[in-house]
């Protein structure tokens, strides 16, 4: 390549974003392409890495997958090199090998060194992204790496405005498996299957659909150590105009809690049956029988999953019966599909009527910026 572009910035992940899920490697990615973008510097993307160590693949729960996925597999548009929008002048994305060819030596930030006390703990988003434009603005050198890398709904309303999130894509390949399993988000049309190059920051909407992500698996044990800690809704699920709320427990000690508390988060972190249908029947008849297809995005056992599709059908006894109740267990992927199956259950659920997610989990919270972005209504986005 004989061209290279002036100024450079590292996305590169840093050791501890390895071997975490893709909710929390999505936002890791948003938040260094808006310090790129606002510094006028190249975001320097990496490949999904869950373990870097062992191969091409690793194993999970004794299942073999793969130890790395190219970024532009999960996600497209400026984020990962696609063209920014008209007016933007900032340089396009580049990948990591690219990177590593034109910039042998470059400038190391560290992190710990620019993150003050006040900033780890208490500083708003906005604060802390202000500090990082004036340290990287005041560095010459045109290529910068970050070598390792929080308070943040101050930051939305830029972030909401910027082509990380206006022109945000996901991959063809995501697309293209949502599209081969349009009849599980409803009746077939080209409104459902229509591209998802954005125009505009209007819905993009599936009428009739809730969506709902119901976590299981390592959530039995992460949602009692949630109450153990009373830790708080991940940022970007407290939006001040979403309908449902989380306060904090102030009657616990830390590192301890009260029965009453540890039941609370349970009912809303890892839900019962009875508890999921007694909130999906409430939050339909809230929208006036206008929901008609139910897809369920969850890790949850196939046995288990069926339990709670034949629970939530026997609840409409007497009204209106579901047209569809679908589950991420249903999907018909081919074999590169499976490992971005987390991004095709997300693209449904940015596009769902309605949505209701798990205020910890990053996978809900990254489906909520989306859907903010997109102009969704707030009270469409919904919490157990």
């Amino acid at each position: 390549l004989s061209v290279v572009p002036a100024h450079l910035m590292s996305g590169v992940i840093n050791l501890s974003s390895i071997g975490s899920g893709w909710g929390n490697i999505m936002q890791d990615y948003v938040m260094s392409a808006l310090l790129a973008h606002v510094t006028n510097r190249s975001h320097v993307f990496n490949d999904y890495v869950w373990d870097k160590d062992h191969g091409p693949y690793s194993d999970f729960n004794g299942k073999a997958i793969p130890s790395r996925i190219p970024l532009t597999a999960l996600a497209g548009g400026p984020m990962v090199g696609g063209n920014m929008p008209p007016g933007y002048t900032s340089p396009l994305a580049v990948s990591s090998g690219f990177f590593r060819k034109v910039c042998p030596n470059p400038a190391i930030v560290n992190v710990k060194d620019v993150n003050t006390h006040d900033m780890i703990y208490s500083a708003p988003a906005s604060s802390i992204l202000e500090t990082w434009i004036q340290t990287i603005n005041s560095i010459d050198d045109p290529c910068i790496k970050l070598a390792n890398k929080s308070r943040l709904l101050t930051i939305w309303p830029y972030l909401s405005k910027t082509p990380v999130m206006t022109h945000w894509r996901w991959s063809p390949l995501v697309v293209d498996a949502f599209k081969k399993n349009l009849h599980f988000f409803g009746p077939t049309s080209p409104i459902l299957s229509s591209s998802n190059t954005p125009k505009s920051n209007s819905p993009d909407m599936i009428p009739g659909l809730l969506a709902i992500h119901v976590r299981r698996g390592d959530f039995a044990d992460h949602c009692q150590h949630l109450a153990t800690w009373s830790s708080d809704w991940n940022a970007f699920n407290a939006f001040s105009e979403f309908i449902d709320k989380f306060k904090v427990p102030t009657d616990a000690v830390w590192g301890e809690t009260t029965p009453e508390n540890r039941a609370m988060y349970e009912r809303r972190c890892f839900p019962s049956v009875d508890q999921i249908v007694d909130k999906v029947t409430h939050v339909r008849d809230a929208a006036g029988g206008s929901l008609k297809y139910l897809y369920i995005m969850t890790n949850g056992a196939t046995e288990w999953v069926d339990e709670l599709k034949q629970a939530v059908q026997r609840a409409t006894a007497g009204s209106q019966a579901w047209d569809s109740i679908s589950s991420s267990r249903d999907m018909r992927l081919t074999w590169e599909q499976k490992y971005v199956a987390q991004a095709v259950d997300m693209y449904a659920a940015e596009r769902a009527q309605v949505f209701i997610g798990n205020g910890w989990s990053s996978m809900t919270s990254n489906v909520n910026i989306l859907r903010m972005a997109k102009n969704f209504p707030p009270e469409s986005c919904r919490f157990w």
